[in-house]
């Protein structure tokens, strides 16, 4: 990561360089929360949750700022949004979400009638199953569609 900011600096791409310290330093803050101390090392998995963390935060103030009426700020989010999508996994398709759930259904054995009733069991155990690989949003959208 330190390697990435050197070339932001270098490239002198403001935006890239000011997400890239925000990251580190999250990552920093993290590390002394866990109790590593400020030069400890996170896993992969810990460091993607917190750039998810961040690409969340990121989406949400887009919402607010669009809901708002702010453009402008509505660019910059959506700069810095991409650039930390340019960090994470590419996410399941909604297509590729719709057998998992599917399957999800039939092992938990639910039917019709009661399916609406137990629609946060079945998102907690595809949410469980696709952690990391799927937008959360995205799981409830094919969810939704298949109780309708």
């Amino acid at each position: 990561m330190k390697e990435k900011m050197k070339d932001a600096m270098r490239s002198k791409d403001a935006v890239r360089l000011s997400v890239i310290r925000g990251i580190i330093a999250s990552f920093t803050n993290e590390c002394v929360t866990l109790g590593k101390g400020p030069a400890g090392e996170l896993t992969d998995e810990e460091a993607l949750a917190i750039i998810r963390k961040e690409s969340k935060k990121r989406k949400d103030s887009i919402e607010q700022f669009t809901k708002g009426g702010r453009n402008d700020l509505v660019e910059n989010e959506q700069a810095e949004l991409n650039i930390l999508n340019e960090f994470l996994p590419t996410l399941m398709s909604a297509e590729q979400i719709k057998p998992i759930v599917e399957n999800k259904i039939k092992e938990l054995g639910l039917e019709q009638p009661a399916l609406r009733q137990a629609q946060g069991k079945l998102m907690q155990a595809v949410m469980q199953e696709l952690k990391g690989k799927a937008d959360g949003m995205t799981v409830k959208q094919v969810v939704e569609s298949l109780l309708a």
